[in-house]
């Protein structure tokens, strides 16, 4: 049996009942590759992720941890300019704390007809390039079974 490792979810408010999707999916994923999750926060938005992905990462019983949410599109440049921030303090926190960190944000500039069908294949993926990341190579005994 690989080493079990502790994961953090960090979920954003906005289109919860698709992010709640996104948690379930990322646990069920982390459970069945010896990721426990041990914390998960609810923030409201996805300018709020950087700052909670860094307290939980300082925690030492934390591995690593994974950023779910939405940041959908909009009317002007808002959103591409939230997710460029966005994506370079996770960048930025992974390389300063030495902790990977599994991004599932749909969009930018994503339409509601366009975040179903991208709900459970961005959780799933965010999960396992953590579980990679957390030096387990075996890729062939990663499980993407979401039956739980």
């Amino acid at each position: 049996m690989p080493k079990s490792f502790n994961l953090a979810l960090v979920a954003g408010e906005f289109h919860r009942d698709r992010v709640t999707r996104m948690v379930d999916e990322a646990r069920r994923i982390a459970a069945a590759n010896a990721l426990m999750v041990i914390e998960e926060v609810w923030v409201p938005g996805s300018m709020e992720k950087p700052l909670a992905l860094k307290r939980m990462l300082q925690r030492p019983d934390i591995d690593a941890a994974v950023a779910l949410g939405v940041i959908e599109q909009g009317e002007t440049s808002h959103g591409i300019v939230m997710a460029h921030a966005v994506l370079n303090a996770i960048i930025a926190l992974q390389l300063e704390l030495m902790k990977p960190i599994g991004v599932a944000i749909l969009g930018p500039e994503i339409s509601p007809q366009q975040m179903d069908a991208r709900v459970i294949p961005y959780s799933r993926s965010a999960v396992l390039a953590v579980r990679h990341m957390l030096g387990y190579h075996g890729l062939e005994s990663i499980s993407t079974d979401s039956s739980g």
